[in-house]
């Protein structure tokens, strides 16, 4: 059995590069449990491909639990109220829910599907909030059934909202929060302006017998923490207003966004600086990236949030113990940091011109999705030898990555990743950290292969890895 190592982070060993300018490369950082399955257990790795197929996703859910306690660490320090939601519509792993659930965190639900999934991994009902804009009559019903918290984004919402509270008739009110559209987010079809959220409010203070209201949420794009401050800024002069009116708000709701570092900063840094149009074998730089090595990552984003001026020279932690607020956060990607891996098996290599080199994997790039959204994950797959004994007899190349379908598009690196040798067929490639967004979001079954398969990785009390299949439940619908 494989010990588990400890959890300091590890830039990826590249065995695989060979001569190339440091610029060009992008090593991934793994938690020391990854890298041991993938360079000191590989004999492993290619038996698990073979059971259970390529692509194949893994899944180690407790890192999810680390990494909550690593935000209550600094929520603590700064001695503020605080909820933890995590933001479910990143991964579709339920294991991934149930240590949420185990690690006493709300769950950020945007569908009945993503719901159900949170009740059945045993979640208090009162501990979900739901934030997605596009919310069915269905879903409403069933958040209202359960008491979850639910936000509201629009008065329109509000007014469907109100009318199937009306035709339910509980005894009980149902439990709001009034999404706010901060003046910097003017274009956004998301949450209210000034005007329609003092107009919500003021409806609010008739309607307690049918809706507690109990604070404000946004949730906006980008990953900086001045935007998040700036709108908690804005947002101050409607939670005295929402008291003067003899509403009680408790919870300032920040939503998610906070950015997971994938590679070292320098190393970032260093290739955006220097990338040109030939390192991409469509000759075009895509136009914008996730911040896959920024300068901070969540815990020190969220620290910095914590500390920033606010409001009558108070901080922002400062600022919510004054007024008697709960901080809730809703980070999806940043508590999946490190959860799980995507591996693909070579199924050809293929020469197109005397340069020209093309991977062949077995999957597509709905398994690992940049690529549809006009960009790049920008982090070096690790390969993996089939025959792991073998000796290498292979020159070094740049190569592309493509997807197993019957369309140019389906390319799942457009970047030329340099290979210390030509890879072969039954070679596998691992991509490390895809737990946030990427090895599911867009999966389908075109040209009916199969779902990709997720397994996840846990450890017994003696440390030793312990693997077996993750829920599938997607396909069931106990609601219709």
């Amino acid at each position: 059995m494989t010990q588990m190592p400890d959890t300091t982070l590890l830039q990826a060993e590249r065995s695989d590069c060979g001569e190339v300018d440091e610029a060009d490369v992008l090593q991934p950082l793994l938690d020391p449990a990854i890298s041991s399955l993938v360079f000191d257990s590989q004999g492993t790795l290619l038996k698990l491909v073979g059971q259970y197929g390529s692509p194949l996703n893994i899944v180690w859910p407790d890192m999810l639990r680390r990494n909550v306690e690593a935000f209550r660490t600094v929520l603590n320090r700064h001695n503020v109220r605080s909820e933890i939601y995590y933001g479910a519509k990143v991964n579709k792993s339920l294991g991934l829910v149930r240590v949420a659930v185990e690690a006493a965190v709300g769950v950020d639900v945007s569908s009945i599907y993503e719901m159900r999934d949170a009740l059945r991994a045993g979640i208090e009902p009162a501990r979900l909030c739901a934030t997605g804009p596009a919310k069915t009559r269905v879903f409403h019903a069933a958040l209202i059934a359960n008491g979850a918290l639910i936000a509201v984004d629009s008065v329109e919402e509000f007014n469907d909202l109100d009318a199937l509270v009306r035709e339910i008739g509980l005894d009980r009110p149902t439990r709001v929060l009034l999404r706010y559209r901060p003046a910097t987010c003017a274009t956004s079809r998301f949450g209210m302006g000034a005007d329609d959220l003092l107009a919500c409010l003021r409806r609010l203070t008739g309607l307690k017998d049918r809706f507690l209201f109990e604070g404000f949420h946004f949730h906006l794009g980008g990953y900086g923490h001045e935007s998040r401050v700036q709108a908690v800024r804005e947002l101050a002069r409607f939670v005295v207003a929402a008291r003067d009116m003899g509403l009680a708000p408790t919870i300032l709701d920040i939503g998610g966004g906070l950015p997971v570092q994938y590679i070292e900063s320098e190393a970032y840094g260093a290739f955006l600086r220097a990338q040109h149009s030939s390192d991409y074998r469509n000759g075009k730089v895509p136009a914008s990236f996730y911040p896959y090595g920024g300068p901070v990552g969540a815990c020190e984003w969220l620290d910095r949030f914590l500390q920033a001026p606010c409001a009558d020279g108070l901080s922002v932690a400062r600022y919510l113990n004054a007024m008697q607020l709960t901080l809730a956060i809703e980070p999806g990607r940043s508590l999946a940091d490190q959860a799980a891996i995507s591996v693909f098996r070579i199924t050809r290599v293929k020469s197109l011109a005397a340069d020209q080199v093309v991977i062949f994997a077995e999957g597509s790039s709905f398994s690992a999705c940049e690529t549809w959204f006009a960009s790049e994950y920008l982090v070096d797959p690790i390969l993996v030898p089939a025959q792991v004994d073998s000796e290498d007899d292979g020159q070094p190349v740049r190569a592309w990555i493509a997807g197993h379908s019957c369309l140019d598009e389906d390319v799942i690196t457009n970047r030329l990743i340099h290979f210390q040798r030509r890879p072969k067929a039954g070679d596998l490639l691992v991509y490390a950290n895809t737990a946030g967004y990427q090895m599911d979001m867009l999966e389908n079954e075109f040209h009916r292969h199969p779902m990709p398969r997720r397994i996840s990785v846990v450890y017994d009390a003696a440390g030793g890895m312990q693997i077996s299949p993750d829920d599938r439940m997607e396909y069931r619908n106990d609601f219709e």
